[in-house]
């Protein structure tokens, strides 16, 4: 009889968390946990936390007191938070939820074996450091499962631009830029486990600056060692500033086939009083200005961005810039939300736009965005394009894909064909995804 035990995890927020979240398992893959997908066979319930949105930390808290619960059953039951609410909340999340066994923040995940070595009874282990080791030198060697036919590799990580309403700076710490030849050498091992798309991930990622061979390079030069990896057909990075969005990397979206035409590439407002208030350090014409530089390098790319909605001070004038932001830009694709305050932030002690008028506003501008983004589906209806065929469909016979655009494309085919791009034509559009039909 195995002597394994079973590790449940609950990843919220973004894709750095999905990925923290797999290095986790891995991570405690050594210490004798399998992942499981059933909570209530689990010896061990890890939460990965995000406290991007608004009450995200009672939504933690509220799903601790479910989870707790299951030591009814299992009374050795360990209980971890893991990630951004762990950082910002720490020896709090245990005064709240004493059930709570292990607190871990993002920058010290690698540490979760030791720490469950030094758990007592009755006496949980917090470890909210920012260490002076990067944590990415403690990434395990986990090279025994295939891989879907995309995956997720974190480059960067951290930021150091101080957004007045954002806490990554906070949760994440300064900026660190993983060396060259550890992501090379972790694409190639993706691509040897049936990888073909990577995306790129940082919380500010076209600022990494990682070691290389001749020196320091830029996401650019990044991206391109990259795409000389034979079998690896896709690469895709995010979130972008607009600060850092260089030459180089701009030049790269006309020039690197393997880079696909589709950036994500916050702007959160299109006024400047508004840009100012929040410590952007840019200004809606230089946005919009880049953004036709970047038309100019890749003229078919699909472009998303982020948008906060009745930051404190916001007027309707305000709003009206970012109306007309999005008017002259024309987004593929858009995420947009209205302000919450998060706790030690500049922002937060400002006085904050009625809700009633926030929700009003971030009703219009979803109404425009969505309008933009049916149309931008519309637009590829009858083209073929070549979609990275991922995972079955919920239909027999159906696969799901992803277009260049990062577009979900719905098409009849055989199973066998999952991890391959396959030429598709489009024969019909839904705000969220496409359908289409194989070629030949």
């Amino acid at each position: 009889m195995s002597d394994r035990k079973k590790l449940f995890i609950k990843t919220y927020g973004c894709q750095m968390n999905v990925y923290d979240s797999e290095r986790m398992a891995a991570s405690l893959d050594k210490a004798g946990y399998d992942q499981t997908d059933e909570v209530a066979e689990a010896d061990m319930v890890l939460l990965n936390t995000c406290h991007i949105r608004e009450k995200a930390a009672e939504k933690v808290y509220s799903e601790l007191g479910r989870i707790k619960e299951l030591r009814v059953a299992k009374p050795d039951l360990k209980i971890g938070v893991a990630g951004c609410v762990a950082q910002a909340e720490g020896e709090e999340i245990v005064r709240r939820q004493p059930a709570v066994d292990l607190v871990v923040g993002p920058q010290a995940y690698h540490n979760l074996p030791a720490m469950l070595d030094a758990l007592k009874p009755g006496k949980p282990v917090i470890n909210t450091d920012f260490p002076a080791e990067d944590k990415f030198d403690h990434l395990p060697d986990d090279r025994r499962a295939r891989r879907a036919p995309s995956a997720f590799l974190t480059v960067q990580e951290g930021c150091d631009k101080f957004c007045a309403f954002c806490v990554v700076p906070y949760t994440r710490g300064a900026e660190v830029s993983r060396p060259v030849a550890r992501i090379l050498s972790e694409a190639k091992d993706l691509v040897s486990r049936g990888v073909a798309e990577i995306t790129l991930l940082g919380q500010n990622v076209n600022a990494y600056h990682g070691e290389g061979p001749d020196g320091e390079m830029g996401l650019a030069a990044l991206i391109r060692a990259l795409a000389e990896i034979e079998g690896l057909e896709r690469i895709r990075f995010t979130t972008s500033h607009p600060n850092d969005m260089e030459d180089d990397l701009i030049a790269a979206h006309g020039e690197i086939d393997k880079l696909m035409p589709y950036l994500h590439l916050p702007v959160q407002s299109g006024s400047d009083s508004v840009l100012k208030a929040m410590n952007r350090k840019h200004t809606a014409e230089s946005y919009f200005t880049l953004i036709e530089r970047i038309r100019a390098a890749r003229p078919d790319i699909a472009l998303s961005g982020d948008f906060i909605v009745g930051f404190p001070g916001e007027t309707e004038a305000d709003f009206q810039a970012t109306l007309d932001l999005v008017e002259r830009v024309e987004y593929a694709q858009a995420f947009s939300f209205k302000y919450s305050a998060r706790p030690g932030t500049p922002a937060a002690d400002r006085e904050e736009v009625p809700e009633d008028v926030k929700s009003e506003r971030l009703a219009r501008l979803q109404a425009l965005l969505l309008q933009q983004q049916r149309a931008f589906q519309e637009s590829v209806v009858g083209r073929v394009l070549p979609v990275l065929l991922e995972k079955p469909g919920r239909k027999d016979g159906q696969l799901i894909g992803k277009s260049p655009y990062l577009q979900a494309v719905h098409l009849d085919a055989a199973p066998e064909l999952i991890g391959t791009i396959q030429q598709v034509r489009i024969v019909s559009s839904k705000s969220n995804s496409l359908s289409g039909e194989l070629m030949g």
